[in-house]
Formats: structure tokens, sequence, C-alpha cells
């Protein structure tokens, strides 16, 4: 099983950590996660993120599946939250520009293995 850079570090192995801290659900790290990164944009739009400067527009472009509404609803949950920052230009028309920041790019890792399993998947479960 693989084991999360920060307890890499401390030389933790996963294996010890999940059982005993997800049982009060209050505390458990991976629902705090789900929480924060769970529903069906948010994990896009970090993914979208990753290492670059976005409009809003370019956001949108790059996620067409996503309403106005829905993306401009799970942007600024995740401002709230800490995982991207907002930059509005005073001038007409208004610019607004998304990045993530260090809590969200420490994310990379997981996003890269969340990439790979999607692929995998999607070629499992191909129709001949």
């Amino acid at each position: 099983m693989t084991e999360t850079i920060a307890q890499a570090e401390k030389n933790i192995p996963l294996e010890s950590l999940a059982p005993a801290e997800c049982d009060d659900m209050d505390e458990c790290p991976v629902a705090t996660a789900i929480d924060v990164i769970g529903g069906k944009w948010k994990v896009i739009i970090l993914y979208h993120l990753r290492g670059k400067t976005l409009r809003f527009g370019e956001l949108k472009r790059s996620i067409p599946r996503v309403t106005q509404k829905m993306l401009t609803t799970q942007l600024r949950e995740l401002e709230a939250d800490k995982l991207i920052t907002r930059h509005v230009y005073a001038q007409v028309p208004p610019k607004v520009e998304y990045t993530s920041t260090e809590l969200a790019e420490k994310l990379n890792p997981a996003l890269d293995l969340l990439c790979a399993w999607g692929s995998e998947y999607r070629l499992a479960h191909q129709t001949e």
C-alpha cells in the first residue's frame, strides 16, 4: 500500500494510521479531505489549475459540462477552503484570475494517481 509524503517522512506506514484515525468520522483525515474536495467538479477544477493561473472563461471552456453557476459556486468554496486564490483586476470588463495555492499543490500527487487510475479504469471497461 502506498504512503503519503508526510507519513513517509515520519516513517509511519499507512496501515497503522488509517483505521485508528478514522474511528471517529469527525476526526478522520479522509472524511476531512472528501468534505473539502468532494463533489463532481472541485477535483477537476484543481486538476486544470495545476501550476497555472486561469481566468473564469478559460476554466469554463476547459470544463464544458459544468454550468456557469456551478463553476462559480465551486470556485467560491475552493477559495473559502484556501485551495485557490482569486485575483480581481479593476478594469472593464472585469478580469478575474484563479490560481491554486500551495496547500492545493500538495494534492498534485493524488491528482496524478487519480488520473492514472481513471485511465486504467477506462481501458478495463472499454467495450469491444
